[in-house]
């Protein structure tokens, strides 16, 4: 089973319209408490906010409201459901053509693999818009990239995380200075690297099997999925880059006000993923206490997965 999770906060958006119509695709949406209480689904499933205290009354209130972190309800029922597959999608993502034509997690593909030295790789710095950087890299690793250690390689892949025309999945720093509207060359994907690496939940598909270790920690700003990506690569889950497979009209954004809601990452990134090498469990120690209680309720429901 493939299941589509997003959330919504505005009425239907052209991007959820379009998930809904692909009929191989099971759709979740998730509301939150600015989402019109009249809001329907063609063919998907919507949870309303009263729909989630009813699954997990104790989580919701741990995770709290009118924030994309409600996406883990959908993680959940998508793993409850039986999906094999679960795509993680924000709904300004419009999608191509060719998304979701080819499934790689669960299966071996060929990719080209960038060795390095660093804690960490930069999957946008391989790209033909080597100037930019994914949102949620070391800034103190910034200066120190490079690409010319790279060989083809077949890995497993766990996570997919796709690319994105458009604008792309950059930090506050990196968008202030560039403003870019990208078309990323396709002839350069599938691609992964030999450090742990930054990955969004705006247009990424994970295995069954990450879901136990996947959350959006709540109450860390702009850094909820980029340290959840963190976490899991530290159990050994393995994340390719694929080929752009959306096209992202940006929903409209304050960027003084993102940048704030990145300082927890830049002054965070690099110690919380060099710690994450020898404990995966050390990022509780980054954790506010109310993440943790969140994380610890959401693990929950996987006691006897």
């Amino acid at each position: 089973m493939k299941t589509i999770v997003t959330t919504t906060i505005n009425p239907p958006t052209e991007a959820i319209r379009r998930y809904d119509e692909m009929e191989d695709w099971n759709l979740i949406v998730i509301g939150d408490r600015k989402t019109p209480s009249d809001y329907r689904l063609e063919r998907g499933r919507y949870l309303s906010p009263a729909d989630q205290e009813r699954y997990d009354s104790a989580l919701s209130d741990a995770i709290g409201w009118n924030c994309i972190q409600r996406r883990n309800f959908g993680i959940l029922l998508a793993y409850e459901m039986g999906a094999d597959v679960i795509a993680l999608i924000d709904d300004d993502n419009i999608p191509q053509a060719n998304w979701g034509k080819q499934i790689l997690v669960g299966s071996e593909a060929e990719v080209h693999y960038y060795e390095t030295s660093l804690d960490a790789f930069d999957p946008v710095g391989a790209t033909n818009h080597p100037s930019l950087w994914h949102r949620g890299y070391p800034l103190e690793l910034l200066s120190q990239r490079r690409y010319d250690q790279m060989v083809s390689r077949k890995v497993m892949v766990d996570i997919d995380a796709g690319f994105w025309n458009g604008d792309p999945d950059i930090d506050a720093i990196c968008r202030l200075e560039h403003a870019p509207e990208c078309d990323f060359d396709k002839a350069l994907f599938p691609l992964a690297g030999s450090a742990t690496a930054p990955f969004n939940s705006q247009n990424t598909m994970l295995s069954r099997r990450v879901v136990p270790y996947y959350f959006l920690y709540p109450h860390i700003g702009r850094m909820d999925d980029i340290w959840a990506a963190y976490y899991v690569q530290a159990h050994g889950f393995q994340a390719v880059f694929s080929e752009p497979s959306v096209y992202q009209d940006r929903n409209e954004h304050d960027l003084i006000r993102d940048l704030k809601a990145e300082i927890v990452g830049y002054t965070n990134n690099l110690s919380l993923i060099r710690d994450l090498q020898t404990d995966p469990e050390s990022i509780v120690g980054y954790l506010p206490g109310p993440a943790v209680r969140a994380w610890d309720l959401y693990r929950r429901h996987f006691t006897n997965a």
